[in-house]
């Protein structure tokens, strides 16, 4: 592998060759190994394609990559990046680091459809490598930036969903506070994924390193040594790097697979654009991972073959944009400690300082001092190139630098800590400050350090402060990370904004709030004295419905269907929530136009019901007060309301049907023909089911109740719309509960049909009361007496006589233990229906005490009926008709009856007949007086 240029490392590989035979007596895989090692980085330094490997987020890449670009000022930059990301890059100016480029998908074309929606996300902070690449060729003139990874599409394609995700982060130290959720679900494309694939290397490497996690040791043992070398030193230790963890820990073999075809896939890209541009390799320069710099395939280089076969991309439509990220979401996503990306910040700015490297910035950056890249670059002169040297066997062989305490800083961390904790509720002191101190100089030294670092500082201010319970949100552990340097979030400018984004603010911008900026904001609207609030009203409920529930979140004011706004008042957080806003960008252009592809998605998806469809209706009313799309849902709520075999979706099916139709009967002269027509079709379709739903063990009385609701509520409308009467009472008569609430139900509909009289009723409760065997159930009943106070609801008294009866008959051992059982029964199934018995009940009972004594119940107040006296046989009940003839003529006229009257000398014939059969009067008697 290394050929004519094997000299250059000769002395290394003889160094390695006879460690190898020592320490594992004679040769064999281990000395493969070792050698392979210096083969990676020879091949990988004698590239005429200058290669330059950094690792994610890491403050001695970008030192690097800024010192090497001011050196060699390439006019080519290839980048590790997805490839159809490329036209966003110029919009990081108008952005506040760190915020992340996303590629999104809602509609999936190719891919298996749980998998929408899909996101993939590279996040770029100012301490990175790749943004320095970024920077220096946006800004430069006659500098080519070509991102040559694989297209987010081939994302998905290569790879099962979830596989780029890193190792989740040690469930032990979550990243605290919200923004760790910034990314959501997205796959993270990372530049240079440094981190060992193999479990046991690993833990051999932290337990030796005596650190707990994989970033402090990348820290101690990777950023401290590397911060102040030179370039060759810089990129041969980070290729040695590369190609140990690829030689040791492959990892699972098929992810190496696909980082192989990343690497065809990079390679093939590069050449082409070589060969299209007519480029020389030597003025360009190629940013990847160290993993990949090390890399063992055959497309390799310059000079390697030309066999790999790019597959064409999906139908998949994919959307791009920038969205806010935050440290907090990158060590969430890519595995990192919590903290370390802030730490990571810290140290850049430090080395900034102590190198005195001027960093290259885009112009016009967010939260960025004035840059002078451009004038360094223009005033550098170009370096020859010089052949390579061996810069490994010094730095393996040199003994550790010991970095001088620091007390200065170390102090005035200790200080800062127990300022911060004594603002969080600890009860901390100057004494805790130099305990702080001094055992973070103990913990150093415990683990062969000179210097504590933050992550022995972290530790000592967690021993000294934290105590067995947090007082405040934040513990002491995160007041580190804040101290040093925060949770960073990102922000996206207006202008890199989507289309919907900036129509969003504009159409808010009436408010006078700055709601681009984090935190949360209070807006109040007076719409009765500046109407022109309406329409930011109207943006702000649809927002409600559409992004997050802390977005935009409603103090004063609701929206119902028929009233008009007057005062509202919101607390909005669009700056919070900026990455939701964003992504509603890749669904349309307008936030109306995204609210309309919702409704339609929810009610004409598979698992729709005619409940949720009816919901969609509404919300179309509601927010976009949009006719043409609630006739559209609604008839199709008709077609999915006649598919349905169950009766899960009747109570939300009836209140939606009930609150629609008063709104279009007040605020339209006609109905809606599909309201009309799903009124005809839910009477005939519940009359149906009505039979299997009170046997149905599944179907509740609550829905049973429901179906009834509907029934009796609609019917009027129904019978005017040609539905039959007699289908109604045919399902209620085959209709044979045998649940107690399901069986006061029937009877319940069964009086309001008239069916069952009142005094029959209160018989059979009172043989129910009177049954012992049958008492305990008696709280059931109750439940479906109380549940039938919705479709029958003048059965509300009987209801309340029902219960008191229950608790003036039985004595406390039967009553006291079903009471409970009657308590739950009533809040978990008639909550919503207990005002009416608290309002009958109110209107039932005395007001006052004194008059509990003397007070009757009005049910047992009723006067016996007074049997009317028997009329005389002289017949002077007729004789007003006798002698008013003119309005009976006109009554038997207008039923078509002909006759003739008799003379007063014939007598009363037709009161005889009740003289002769007094038996039937005298039962008509009892039956209306026990009405």
């Amino acid at each position: 592998m290394s050929g004519t240029h094997e000299g250059t490392f000769q002395g290394l590989r003889a160094q390695l060759q006879e460690a190898a035979a020592t320490f594992a007596d004679g040769p064999d895989a281990l000395e493969g190994i070792l050698l392979g090692i210096v083969d990676d980085v020879d091949r990988a330094v004698r590239e005429p394609l200058e290669i330059f490997p950094v690792c994610h987020h890491s403050p001695a890449s970008a030192i690097a990559m800024a010192r090497r670009l001011r050196e060699k000022q390439p006019k080519v930059v290839y980048l590790e990046l997805c490839e159809d990301m490329a036209p966003l890059l110029t919009e990081l100016r108008n952005c506040k680091l760190p915020v992340a480029v996303q590629s999104f998908a809602t509609e999936v074309d190719g891919f298996p459809a749980e998998w929408s929606p899909l996101s993939v996300v590279a996040p770029i902070t100012e301490a990175s490598a790749e943004y320095q690449a970024i920077a220096y060729a946006l800004d430069t003139p006659g500098v080519e930036l070509v991102l040559v990874d694989r297209s987010s599409d081939h994302v998905f394609q290569w790879d099962a969903r979830g596989t780029e995700s890193a190792e989740p982060a040690d469930p032990a130290a979550p990243p605290a506070e919200e923004e760790a959720a910034l990314h959501g679900d997205a796959v993270g494309v990372e530049i240079g994924d440094l981190r060992p694939r193999f479990a046991e290397l690993e833990e051999y490497l932290l337990r030796h390193g005596k650190v707990r996690h994989w970033s402090e040791w990348w820290h101690q043992y990777v950023e401290l040594p590397l911060g102040d070398s030179d370039h060759d030193t810089y990129r041969q230790v980070m290729l040695l790097i590369g190609s140990l963890f690829r030689r040791l820990a492959p990892g699972d073999p098929h992810r190496v697979r696909v980082d192989e075809d990343r690497e065809r896939y990079m390679w093939t890209r590069m050449r082409e654009h070589l060969a299209a541009a007519d480029a020389d390799p030597a003025d360009c320069l190629y940013v990847c991972g160290a993993f990949h710099a090390a890399s063992h395939v055959a497309e390799f280089g310059v000079h390697g073959t030309d066999t790999f076969e790019v597959s064409p991309p999906t139908a998949t439509t994919w959307q791009h944009g920038l969205i806010p990220s935050s440290h907090a979401a990158i060590e969430a996503q890519f595995g990192l400690a919590a903290g370390s990306v802030s730490i990571a910040a810290t140290v850049w700015a430090k080395n900034l300082r102590r190198t005195r490297v001027e960093p290259f910035r885009l112009v016009g950056q967010a939260g960025a001092k004035k840059s002078r890249a451009k004038k360094a670059v223009a005033a550098a002169e170009a370096v020859p190139a010089l052949p390579p040297s061996d810069k490994l066997t010094g730095f393996l062989r040199q003994t550790p630098v010991l970095d001088r305490l620091d007390e200065a800083e170390l102090l005035g961390w200790s200080v800062e800590i127990v300022r911060a904790a004594r603002r969080n509720g600890y009860l901390a002191s100057t004494a805790d400050a130099i305990a702080v101190f001094e055992t973070s100089i103990l913990l150093a030294g415990m683990r062969d350090r000179t210097r504590p670092t933050p992550y022995d500082f972290q530790d000592a201010a967690v021993t000294c402060i934290e105590k067995d319970t947090v007082p405040g949100r934040r513990d002491v552990r995160r007041l580190v990370e804040i101290m040093m340097g925060g949770d960073r979030v990102g922000q996206v400018g207006y202008d890199a904004l989507p289309p919907l984004a900036r129509d969003v603010h504009d159409r808010l911008a009436p408010l006078g709030l700055k709601l681009q900026q984090s935190g949360v904001r209070r807006a109040l609207l007076d719409i009765a004295s500046q109407p022109e609030l309406e329409r930011c009203s109207d943006v702000l409920w649809m927002l409600r419905y559409l992004m997050p529930q802390g977005a935009a979140r409603p103090i004063m004011g609701e929206r119902k269907l028929g009233e008009r706004p007057i005062q509202e008042s919101w607390d909005l957080a669009l700056g919070t929530y900026q990455r939701a806003l964003i992504e509603l960008g890749y669904e349309g252009v307008s936030i109306e136009q995204v609210l309309e592809q919702r409704l339609r998605r929810l009610a004409y998806d598979r698992r729709a019901t005619a409940a949720s469809v009816l919901e969609a209706v509404e919300d179309a009313t509601l927010y976009l007060r949009s006719r043409r799309l609630a006739d559209e849902l609604g008839t199709h709520a008709l077609e999915v309301l006649s598919a349905e075999r169950s009766v899960d979706g009747a109570p939300e099916v009836l209140r939606r049907v009930r609150r629609l139709l008063a709104y279009y009967r007040t605020s339209e002269a006609v109905l809606p023909p599909w309201i009309e027509s799903f009124v005809k079709t839910g009477y005939a379709h519940y009359c149906t089911l009505l039979p299997t739903a009170f046997t149905d063990d599944d179907a509740t009385v609550r829905q049973v109740a429901a179906m009834l609701g509907f029934l009796f509520s609609m019917e009027s409308l129904a019978l005017s719309l040609g539905c039959d009467r007699t289908q109604l009472e045919l399902a209620v008569v085959q209709s044979h509960p045998e649940e107690s609430s399901k069986t006061a139900l029937l009877w319940a509909a069964q009086v309001h049909l008239g069916r069952l009289s009142r005094a029959d009723l209160r018989t059979r409760c009172d043989e129910l009361l009177g049954n012992p065997l049958v008492v305990p159930a008696y709280p059931r009943y109750l439940s479906g007496f109380v549940h039938a106070l919705d479709p029958v609801p003048g059965l509300t008294d009987f209801v309340v006589e029902a219960v008191s009866n229950a608790f003036g008959r039985l004595p406390d051992p039967v009553l006291l233990p079903w009471l409970p059982t009657l308590i739950t029964t009533l809040r978990s199934g008639g909550s919503e229906l207990a005002p009416l018995l608290i309002r009958e009940a109110g209107r039932t009972f005395p007001g006052r005490l004194a008059a509990l004594d003397t007070w009757v119940p009005p049910w047992r107040a009723r006067p016996e009926a007074v049997r009317p006296a028997r009329p005389a046989e002289d017949g002077r009940g007729c004789a007003l008709l006798a002698a008013h003839p003119a309005t009976c003529d006109a009554v038997a006229s207008l039923l078509g009856c002909e006759g003739t009257w008799e003379t007063a000398d014939s007598g009363p014939a037709g009161v005889a007949l009740t003289g002769r059969h007094p038996d039937t009067a005298v039962a008509l008697e009892a039956l209306l007086a026990g009405a």
